[in-house]
């Protein structure tokens, strides 16, 4: 049986200036630490066991939702939607799609990272009302931008390129998310070894005109993973930075 759409949590970016009514962009007080900032990406890992008893507050989630929606986009056109799967018996349906992987079902949130299958004029055109909405510009100024869109991501390629690009965006959000999340102290695992198909029969993507990228699970790590305490094996800085 299909999930409805109601059974999962759609969280939409709709602009990087926040959702509506948001309050303008606030005045930079302080900036993170720079110890602190290396401290927590040394801390962060692929979680592979979650402490299903533990969950994130919901201040914390709000925060990391708003995150997601933050997250910049090629042209800020953003086509991508974000499901927040909280129903545990979809979980359980989604564990045997995702190679028996538990963070499945002991995180404490569970995020789909989709893009849109057919972006079309219609989704440029629904970007551009955002911008004159938010930004308080007259539509018709947003003219030229409406042709460079049109005139390259819809017109100029073809489904398979667009849908290369949608889902390299995903993966910006992915980024955005896990290190929004090692800032504030909450585990998290990047998860591509899914089934994408069948994530998008069970979670009724299809009718939705989206299409499953990758996941990311949420939570606390438990004190019996093995992986918390591991070395992080990265390769030198000199061998991975290259001055031009």
């Amino acid at each position: 049986m299909k999930t409805s759409f109601n059974e999962a949590n759609v969280l939409t970016e709709t602009t990087g200036l926040g959702r509506a009514g948001a309050s303008p962009r606030p005045h930079l007080h302080k900036t993170i630490d720079r110890d602190q900032l290396l401290a927590q990406l040394h801390w962060r890992y692929a979680t592979k066991q979650f402490d299903a008893r533990r969950k994130i507050s919901s201040k914390d989630w709000s925060t990391l939702e708003e995150a997601l929606v933050l997250t910049p986009s090629s042209y800020g056109l953003q086509p991508w939607k974000f499901l927040v799967v909280n129903d545990p018996d979809v979980r359980q349906k989604l564990l045997a799609a995702s190679w028996g992987q538990t963070q499945i079902i002991d995180a404490s949130h569970l995020v789909v990272f989709t893009i849109k299958k057919n972006l079309s004029e219609k989704d440029v055109d629904a970007y551009l009302d955002r911008i004159a909405e938010v930004r308080e510009v007259p539509r018709d100024s947003l003219h030229a931008l409406r042709q460079t869109l049109i005139g390259s991501v819809i017109r100029g390629w073809d489904d398979a390129r667009r849908r290369e690009w949608s889902s390299r965006q995903a993966y910006i959000a992915l980024g955005n998310f896990l290190t929004s999340a090692a800032l504030l102290g909450i585990d998290a695992c990047p998860m591509e070894g899914v089934d994408r198909l069948k994530y998008n029969e069970l979670l009724g993507l299809d009718e939705l005109g989206l299409q499953t990228v990758v996941v990311a699970a949420a939570g606390y790590r438990s004190n019996t993973d093995q992986y918390a305490t591991a070395k992080k094996v990265r390769f030198a800085r000199d061998e991975v930075i290259v001055s031009v």
